[in-house]
C-alpha cells in the first residue's frame, strides 16, 4: 500500500484500527522524500531522526490504549519561516543560515501536541518575499506537474502535492499559501487575520502575515484548522474568538447561498484556460442551487501598489533586527557600523534588499504622507469594497491567479510582473478576511485554482462551498505525474 497517496483522515482511521503503525507510516513518507526530493527540492531540512523518534513515541501511547487526536502520527511539513524548537529555521536566507529557535511557533506547538510528525522544513522565497521560490538563498523548488514551472512562493504546496507530507503549514502575506496551492493542485487556506496565532512566525509584514494549512482534501483542512485555530495570549494580534468545530461545516449543499463574482477579477489578463475553468465552476455552483451574480469591487486595481508599499514599510522595520549581533550570520569588520553593513549586504538577497529600500523610502521624511499614508487610505477603500459586497453575498468566487504556473525564470528579472501574479490574492490580505484556493482541474497541463473569499471569521462558508464542489465534481484533486 502506498500510504503517501492517502488522505489525512484515511491515514488516521488506519492507525486507529491498528492496521498501520505510526513508525511504518513515517518511514513510508521519508522513503517518498528520498524518491522525489532531488527532482522537487521542496525541503531545506529533512528531520528524519526526530520524526522517527516521535513516531515511536506515538506508537507507544497507542499501545498503552491512550486516546489520541485525529492528527496523531500524521507526517507534516512546515514552512521554514515558522519556528520549530531545536530545528533549524532559516527563512531561506543566508542571514539566518544557522538559526535554531529555542521555542515552537504556536501553530507548530499545537500540531506537535496533537501528535503530528514533522518530517521537514520547506523552501520558500527569502523571508517569503516572492511568488516562485526563485528568491530562496539556497535553490528553487520545482512544480510537480512540470519541472520547468514554478510551484508558487512555497515549497510546502509542492511537498503535499507530491506526497512528501500529508499536510503542511505555510504563511500568507500576499497570497503565498493560495497561489502555491493553485499552482500545485492542492488546497490552501489563508484564515482570517488573528484566527491562527502568529506567535513564532518570523515576520515579513506583521499586519498582513497569517499562518494557514495546505492539504489535499477539505476534510483534512477542517482537521488541521481545528487544531491550530484559537486565541493565544502571547500573540497581541490573536483574536479573542473561540474557533468553532470546522468539521461541522462539511455540508454537501450550497443551496440558497449567494456567491459574488467580482467584475474586476474577470477582466483582461486572465488566461483563457483559467477563465474557462472558472466559468465551469460557476455553472456547477448554479446547478447545485447557489445564486451567482456579478459585483463591483472598484478599488481592486489599487490593491497591489498599496500592498507593496505597506508590506515593504513593515519589512523595513521588522528586518532591522538582523544585524549580526544577536543570531545568524555575522561578517566581521573594523567597527560595529561596518559589521552591520557587511552582514546585511551579504546576508540579504537582492529581492529582500529591494523591498527594505522601498519600505525605508516610503517611511522617510517627505514620502511618508505621499506614499505610506496614501497606501493606508487605499487599504480602507479596498476594505469598504468587501464590506459592501458581503452585505449582499455570502462569499465571493475569483481566480486564485490570472494564469497557471509560469516557467522558472520567466519573471525572475521583472519584479513588477512577479508582483502582478498575486493581483487576485493581495486584496484579501489588506482586508484580513479568510480566503481559500481550491483546485479545479487542468488547463494546458497545469492545475487551475479557484479562490473563495468570505467574511471575517466565516471560514465555515469556505469549507462548505469547497466540500460541496469536492463531492460533486471530478475536477478536484488533480494528480501530478510524480504523485504515483
Amino acid at each position: 500500500m502506498q500510504l503517501h497517496t492517502l488522505l489525512v483522515h484515511e491515514l488516521s482511521e488506519l492507525m486507529e484500527k491498528k492496521e498501520v503503525s505510526c513508525e511504518e507510516l513515517t518511514r513510508d513518507y521519508l522513503q517518498r522524500i528520498g524518491q522525489v526530493e532531488d527532482k522537487i527540492k521542496a525541503f531545506l531540512t529533512v528531520t528524519k531522526e526526530e520524526a522517527l523518534a516521535q513516531a515511536r513515541a506515538m506508537d507507544e501511547q497507542r499501545a498503552r490504549g491512550e486516546a489520541l487526536p485525529p492528527l496523531a502520527g500524521i507526517p507534516m511539513a512546515i514552512n521554514d519561516n515558522i519556528c520549530t524548537q531545536g530545528i533549524k529555521t532559516t527563512c531561506a536566507s543566508q542571514i539566518l543560515y544557522n538559526f535554531i529557535p529555542p521555542y515552537d511557533a504556536t501553530a507548530a506547538a499545537r500540531l506537535k501536541n496533537a501528535g503530528a510528525i514533522l518530517v521537514g522544513k520547506c523552501n520558500l522565497d527569502e523571508f517569503a518575499m516572492g511568488s516562485s521560490t526563485e528568491h530562496s538563498a539556497f535553490y528553487s523548488t520545482q512544480n510537480p506537474f512540470d519541472p520547468e514551472a514554478v510551484p508558487g512562493g512555497s515549497g510546502a504546496a509542492a511537498a503535499v502535492a507530491v506526497g512528501e507530507a500529508a499536510f503542511a503549514l505555510g504563511s500568507d502575506t500576499g497570497g503565498s499559501i493560495r497561489q502555491s496551492a493553485a499552482f500545485c493542485g492542492v488546497i490552501g487556506l489563508k484564515p482570517t487575520y488573528g484566527c491562527v496565532p502568529r506567535y513564532g512566525l518570523i515576520s515579513y509584514a506583521s499586519s498582513l502575515d497569517q499562518i494557514g494549512p495546505i492539504t489535499r482534501d477539505i476534510t483534512d483542512l477542517a482537521l488541521v484548522l481545528n487544531t491550530i485555530a484559537g486565541r493565544n495570549a502571547k500573540d497581541s494580534t490573536s483574536a479573542s474568538v473561540d474557533g468553532p468545530d470546522f468539521k461541522k461545516s462539511l455540508v454537501n449543499s450550497v443551496k440558497g447561498l449567494r456567491i459574488g463574482l467580482p467584475k474586476e477579477y474577470f477582466k483582461t489578463g486572465l488566461a483563457p484556460g483559467v477563465a474557462a475553468k472558472l466559468q465551469e465552476a460557476v455553472r456547477k455552483l448554479v446547478e447545485l442551487g447557489a445564486v451567482c451574480e456579478e459585483v463591483d469591487m472598484p478599488h481592486t486595481e489599487y490593491a497591489v501598489p498599496a500592498h507593496y508599499i505597506i508590506s515593504c514599510a513593515e519589512a523595513s522595520s521588522n528586518l532591522a533586527r538582523y544585524d549580526g549581533v544577536r543570531h545568524g550570520l555575522r561578517v566581521e569588520a573594523e567597527d560595529v557600523l561596518g559589521m552591520f553593513k557587511k552582514t546585511r549586504i551579504r546576508g540579504f538577497g537582492a529581492e529582500v534588499q529591494r523591498r527594505i529600500m522601498l519600505g525605508t523610502h516610503a517611511l522617510s521624511t517627505g514620502n511618508y504622507e505621499a506614499c505610506y499614508m496614501k497606501a493606508l487610505k487605499v487599504r480602507t477603500l479596498v476594505k469598504r469594497d468587501f464590506e459592501r459586497a458581503f452585505e449582499k453575498f455570502d462569499c465571493l468566487l475569483t481566480p486564485t491567479s490570472p494564469t497557471t504556473a509560469f516557467k522558472i525564470g520567466a519573471k525572475a528579472e521583472d519584479s513588477l510582473a512577479m508582483y502582478q501574479s498575486e493581483v487576485f490574492t493581495i486584496p484579501v490580505n489588506l482586508v484580513g478576511v479568510p480566503a481559500m484556493s481550491l483546485p479545479f482541474g487542468i488547463a494546458e497541463g497545469l492545475p487551475v485554482g479557484l479562490q473563495l473569499i468570505a467574511r471575517h471569521f466565516d471560514e465555515g462558508t469556505l469549507l462548505r462551498v469547497g466540500y460541496t464542489l469536492e463531492q460533486n465534481t471530478s475536477e478536484i484533486r488533480p494528480k501530478p505525474g510524480l504523485s504515483r
